[in-house]
C-alpha cells in the first residue's frame, strides 16, 4: 500500500514505515503530523486517483527531528570588476516517519 502526498510544493509516494525528509513544518519533535493533500492512493488491488485530492484520505506521520541540510556555497562573481561574493545556505528539514495511510 502506499500513497502520493503533496507537502511544501512537493509530492512525496510514501508507503507506511518510510522515513521522508519534507521541507519545514512548524511541529515538534515527538508530534504526529497529518497530512490531508493526498493525491493517490494504491491498496493491495484498487487505485484510486484525486482530482485534485482523494477525498477523505489521509497520511499520518511522527516527526522524527527537525534540522537542516548541508550547507550549499554559492559564489557571486562580475568578471573585470574585481567583485566577487561567497555566500552559503543551509534548507530546513523536517524527518518524517510515516505511520499509517487512510482512505
Amino acid at each position: 500500500m502506499f500513497a502520493v502526498i503533496e507537502t511544501g510544493g512537493k509530492q512525496y509516494k510514501v508507503s507506511e514505515g518510510d522515513v521522508v525528509y519534507v521541507e519545514k513544518l512548524d511541529v515538534n519533535e515527538g508530534e504526529t503530523v497529518t497530512f490531508d493533500k493526498v493525491l493517490a492512493v494504491s491498496a493491495n488491488d484498487s487505485f484510486s486517483c484525486g482530482a485534485p485530492y482523494v477525498e477523505g484520505a489521509t497520511v499520518t506521520a511522527n516527526v522524527v527531528k527537525n534540522g537542516k541540510g548541508k550547507k550549499i556555497h554559492i559564489l557571486r562573481y562580475k568578471a573585470k570588476k574585481n567583485e566577487k561574493k561567497k555566500i552559503g545556505h543551509r534548507q530546513p528539514y523536517t524527518k518524517v516517519q510515516i505511520t499509517a495511510i487512510n482512505g
